[in-house]
């Protein structure tokens, strides 16, 4: 049987960042919310218990706080950030406001090099995030690391498997934290390194046959990535019971239509209806500029399209869409008490009425993790390392108003861009490269006469889960060359700029 190792989640950002930590580490793992019940938490028989970071303080009246039972189970446990100051406070601790809040980068100096600590040396980085700070230690706890800021880096108990830090070694930030991971589930836990994404494929179709049953699958399908691997899992669970369906919502790039339904059909050998819903959509978003409600009305169409479309075809009862857990985690609160950072199209955008029950077995797993997937699934490497592209299409590049005019202004520059960016080399060292079309004009002059034109935004991002990303560093002759084609070839356009934003605080897109 599979070790298991169950997350508590506190409401942190990165819950599932540690889990996918956990994963790399070959150990399958599960999430559930802090305030799950015992019996529940018992039932999984986890080896180990992580608890994550999250936004409350534990001195607050209504904090997210653990049922102490879960500690009387006498399994190994790992308190991350504010999983640490629930720990001490907890056990007789005391916790409050830090004077000097640690945001970033610290020096973590090494008390303890044994159990969680081992191989770390006697100082390494880790990264901090936390306004409160751990004053004073619960009874027979210790500490086994500080920083300059925090006395109380690290801890553990002195004589049961009880850890915790006051940093996050799930972040890529700290480099020594996949280490330190390790050190807990392998020596701490005892856990056997066994999962792998192989295993997470077994597991996925067996539970797939056991939820759909008899029943038929129509899944949303867009092409890229996460509906790609989606629509070959099922598939690989209830064979030709899956009918896919390509919606032209008139949002997508450049010949999309005619490669995908191609693909899917000959190489792939999956049954594709392909639906020109693009004036459909149009005339949905016409006069829309708020980006919220534009994800709502996609969403909503998506649904009207797929239920007309089921009742053509018979009876389905399920609909399968690729939404990932970053689609998840910035649409609503999920397992912690989380914050929402925007609406998904296919999550919080879904209306409430909708008919059929969705089958989303990719839900908590990450982009890189599906594309292992879809190599264990054969799927063509021109699907799987495409660059992610919105749920909502080209209507969330097309800032303000969509119209047909200005998509295909659009298109045609980001269609300069991603030939640019793999002529050069670029794509694939790429999380994402795309443009924008933004919602203001600028004068420019063009053959000695003065033009009031349109302004493209070029967007480039390095990433390894789409969680965090950094703008990138693209040669400064590339960039020029992609600004004078789209000057010169895309009508109404005089103006290009780049975005050398982050995220956070940006998001990777625009809307």
């Amino acid at each position: 049987m599979t070790d298991t190792i169950l997350i508590l989640d506190f409401g942190s950002q990165t819950t599932q960042l540690i889990a996918r930590r956990v994963r790399e580490c070959r150990v399958y793992c599960e999430i559930l919310p802090c305030h799950s019940p015992i019996q529940v938490i018992r039932q999984l028989n986890p080896r180990g218990i992580i608890l994550s970071g999250g936004p409350a303080s534990v001195y607050d009246r209504d904090a997210p706080l653990l049922d102490q039972a879960v500690l009387a189970l006498d399994r190994p446990v790992l308190g991350i950030c504010y999983g640490m100051q629930v720990l001490t406070h907890l056990l007789g601790g005391k916790v409050a406001a830090a004077q000097e809040r640690e945001y970033g980068k610290a020096g973590l100096r090494i008390d303890d090099p044994s159990d969680l600590l081992a191989g770390l040396g006697t100082e390494t980085i880790a990264w901090m995030s936390h306004g409160d700070k751990v004053l004073s230690l619960p009874s027979e706890w210790t500490a086994i690391a500080h920083t300059e800021n925090a006395p109380y880096a690290a801890m553990r108990h002195v004589k049961r498997p009880l850890y915790a830090v006051q940093f996050h070694p799930e972040v890529i930030h700290t480099p020594m934290g996949r280490q330190i991971l390790e050190n807990f589930l392998l020596r701490v836990c005892g856990c056997s390194p066994t999962w792998t994404m192989r295993s997470f494929i077994e597991k996925s179709v067996e539970e797939i046959r056991e939820t759909v049953g008899t029943e038929r699958v129509l899944c949303a399908l867009s092409g890229g990535v996460d509906s790609s691997v989606t629509a070959r899992l099922v598939h690989e669970a209830i064979g030709d019971r899956l009918i896919c369906v390509f919606v032209d919502n008139g949002l997508l790039r450049r010949g999309e239509t005619e490669s995908v339904v191609q693909t899917f059909r000959e190489d792939l050998k999956l049954k594709v209806i392909a639906v020109d819903a693009s004036d459909r959509f149009l005339h949905a978003l016409k006069g829309v500029t708020d980006p919220e409600e534009k994800r709502k009305i996609i969403g909503a169409e998506f649904i009207g399209v797929f239920e007309e479309e089921a009742k053509k075809l018979g009876r389905f009862v399920f609909l399968a869409q690729g939404t990932l857990y970053p689609d998840v985690i910035e649409s609503q609160q999920v397992r912690g008490p989380s914050a929402t950072i925007k609406t998904h199209h296919n999550v919080g955008g879904l209306p409430s009425t909708m008919e059929f029950r969705l089958l989303e077995p990719l839900r908590d797993l990450f982009k890189d993790e599906v594309r292992e997937v879809g190599g264990d699934l054969d799927i063509p490497e021109t699907i799987l390392r495409r660059h992610p592209f919105p749920g909502p299409g080209l209507a969330v590049r097309v800032l303000g108003e969509v119209t047909k005019a200005r998509l295909d202004i659009l298109r045609a520059a980001d269609a300069i861009v991603e030939e640019e960016f793999k002529r050069t080399g670029l794509y694939q060292g790429l999380w994402q490269g795309f443009a924008v079309l933004l919602p203001v004009k600028s004068v420019g002059v063009m053959g000695d006469a003065r033009t009031y034109e349109n302004v493209v935004g070029l967007r480039a991002v390095v990433s390894e889960d789409g969680m965090t990303a950094d703008w990138a560093r693209i040669p400064h002759e590339v960039l020029g060359l992609i600004s004078n084609r789209i000057i010169n070839e895309v009508k109404g356009v005089n103006r290009v700029v780049y975005d050398i934003s982050s995220k956070p605080p940006s998001t990777i897109e625009w809307e």
